[in-house]
């Protein structure tokens, strides 16, 4: 009937714009960070990757060796956790990566000059390590 295909529509309608504001919680990788500014919007330094990383998950980012990658900010882990940084990849040989951001680890990159030697402080938040 007309008035059941309406409401399945309809009911499809929703579940898609359910689907597409939905956020995934991730664990906290630390509680507190360092930035080069209060929003964490500056980048703190540079680095030149001196490894590939493959994300394991949506909170990082796939890095390869030789790539440029504008840190934003630093994880301060509790005692004998990773250190993670987080940050975005300049390359132009994967401009599909490009302003992409996320985690990765601080072993992968050889940070290769630095913009502040005041940086803040700041607590992580839930909304840190959500995905979307």
């Amino acid at each position: 009937s007309p008035t059941m295909s309406c409401a399945l529509v309809s009911l499809l309608l929703v579940g898609l714009l359910h689907q597409t504001t939905m956020a995934v919680r991730m664990d906290k990788l630390a509680d507190r960070k360092m930035c080069g500014d209060a929003e964490c919007s500056y980048v703190l330094s540079m680095a030149t990757a001196v490894d590939d990383f493959i994300a394991p998950d949506c909170r990082f980012i796939n890095i390869k060796k030789g790539q440029m990658v504008y840190v934003y900010s630093k994880l301060i882990p509790p005692d004998g956790a990773g250190v993670f940084w987080y940050g975005s990849v300049y390359s132009e040989r994967y401009v599909d990566q490009m302003g992409r951001t996320g985690y990765f680890p601080a072993t992968v990159v050889k940070e290769t000059r630095r913009f502040t030697d005041n940086p803040v402080w700041k607590q992580t938040t839930d909304m840190d390590f959500y995905c979307e």
